[in-house]
């Protein structure tokens, strides 16, 4: 392998970009995180935990700068994202470090693909910003009655470890767009890109307060965020249970509308007629093994016709044994590290369990350590069924279950068990069958003969169902949850149709 950059020259600021500026202080506690590299264990550096006092400054720079940011002309809002794109594609190979050195993600993808695809995201929704139009609705000649889109004001953003330039993107740019403010947490595991990110803002001539950035981990930055008075709107990307407790801290502190895209467990429904099996292993295995199995839409069930199950699974084993581990800054990278000790804990665990329950190991089943790094091999586990926790249960790894069937109402039943909606792919080359499970599917998105998302699905929305959560990213529906709907009814009568009215005080 060679190295890409050396991890210890990536210098980072450990900080809060709060109102345009640099915030050193972590508040009056002063309390500090570390921040490890998972490729090799080490420390990087020590980051400034945001307490209720510095959430609050950022909040409240966010409320200033909301008047100013809404009541810009919505064409003039576009340039600045566009310009705010341009900037961060120009900047790619240096965030692309800072997401890389601290993060799952290998820099041969942080930088080109992730970065790049944060760019486009600002350049779209900034293309956005003057079509985000409302509506006159039906009214008689004495009445004209309309419906505005209004921005919410402040947006409070928390996003996750595993794709933090572009889950945070897809969140900023479109609160942007639609002429909000934003506070963004990024996970404490991976802080260093979206600032670099918001400085870039500034260059390209957004306001400061307009987008701010906190440090600082969930049960104290998160929740003195989502809880704050002045926070309008919250927008999550996690773990379904962090999600039922972020909505029960809104609940208990005052009402306010929120968003939340959270884990899945996406079945991969393969049919006899699924065409080349070459093709199919490649799409699965990728569906299970990118950043390790670290996404929520990960396609971490395999249900697989019985007649061409056995040929499938070999093809899938032999590419995951063709994997190469290696710390994110290597040019060789396949299999991406573990973000932390305590998730190759989790999965060990669930993976163990397994097998005591009746599961068979096909391949992998442990997790290993290689300078330093923490890794978990791809694996495969036969004779899972719903009810399982491994079958059941968001494994956030390379671990592949499988399950078989022998006709399709029992491979859609299949594919439809578990209380996760987020995602699924269905594989056949009869139009009409797959275009039938599609729609049986409980997913928010499923994918035919293919699995993941492209640069180009940036026009349609992402979100799911049930315990996936609720809302939508990307698309027009993406920009419309950063919208709140005003109804003005101007009426022209001089004098009033009391009567007639369906208001009870009439």
């Amino acid at each position: 392998m060679a190295r890409l950059y050396e991890p210890d020259s990536i210098a980072v600021s450990a900080a809060h970009w709060i109102d345009g500026e640099i915030v050193e202080a972590g508040g009056a506690s002063a309390t500090r995180l570390e921040v490890v590299r998972p490729s090799d264990g080490k420390v990087h550096a020590q980051l400034p935990l945001a307490d209720a006092d510095t959430v609050d400054r950022a909040v409240l720079a966010a409320r200033r700068a909301a008047p100013a940011w809404a009541a810009l002309k919505p064409r003039e809002r576009g340039r600045l994202l566009i310009r705010f794109g341009e900037l961060v594609s120009a900047h790619a190979e240096e965030i692309g470090r800072l997401e890389s050195v601290v993060s799952s993600r290998v820099q041969a993808e942080a930088g080109p693909i992730d970065v790049g695809t944060a760019a486009e995201y600002l350049r779209f929704y900034g293309e956005y910003c003057d079509k985000l139009e409302g509506t006159i609705t039906a009214s008689g000649r004495e009445a004209f009655s309309l419906v505005a889109r209004e921005p919410h004001g402040v947006v409070a953003i928390i996003t996750p470890w595993n794709f933090p330039v572009i889950l945070s993107t897809w969140k900023v740019a479109p609160a942007l767009a639609a002429g909000n403010t934003v506070v963004l947490k990024p996970s404490e595991m991976t802080p260093f890109s979206m600032v670099r990110i918001a400085q870039l803002a500034i260059e390209a001539g957004i306001p400061a307060g307009v987008f701010n950035v906190v440090q600082g981990d969930g049960p104290v930055t998160g929740k003195a965020l989502t809880t704050h008075p002045d926070v309008d709107y919250v927008t999550f990307t996690g773990s379904s249970q962090v999600g039922g407790r972020i909505m029960a801290d809104i609940g208990a502190s005052g009402i306010k509308p929120v968003a939340l895209e959270l884990g899945g467990k996406g079945a991969q429904l393969v049919f006899a007629d699924c065409g080349p099996l070459d093709t199919v292993a490649d799409h699965v295995t990728w569906g299970v093994t990118r950043n390790a199995g670290q996404l929520c839409y990960a396609g971490s069930r395999l249900v697989v016709h019985e007649a061409i199950a056995d040929e499938l699974v070999e093809r899938v084993r032999t590419r995951m044994l063709a994997l190469r581990p290696g710390a994110t800054w290597d040019d060789a990278t396949t299999l991406a590290p573990i973000i932390s000790r305590k998730q190759v804990e989790r999965m060990t665990g669930i993976v163990e369990r397994a097998l005591a329950a009746g599961a068979e190991c096909l391949t992998g089943g442990e997790a290993f350590e290689q300078e330093g790094g923490q890794f978990f091999a791809p694996t495969m586990l036969a004779g899972v069924r719903p009810g399982m926790e491994a079958c059941d249960e968001e494994i956030f790894g390379p671990v592949l279950t499988v399950e078989t069937f022998a006709d399709e109402e029992e491979g859609i039943a299949l594919a439809r068990a578990g209380r996760y909606g987020l995602s699924a792919s269905v594989f056949s080359r009869d139009i009409e069958r797959a275009l039938a499970a599609s729609r049986r599917l409980d997913a928010g998105t499923v994918w035919v003969n293919r699995w993941g998302r492209t640069a180009e699905m940036m026009t349609a929305p992402f979100g799911g169902f049930g315990r996936s959560g609720f809302g939508k990213e990307a698309g027009r529906q993406g920009i419309e949850g950063f919208s709140r709907q005003k109804a003005i009814w101007i009426d022209f009568a001089k004098t009033p149709d009391l009567a007639h009215s369906n208001d009870p005080r009439a």
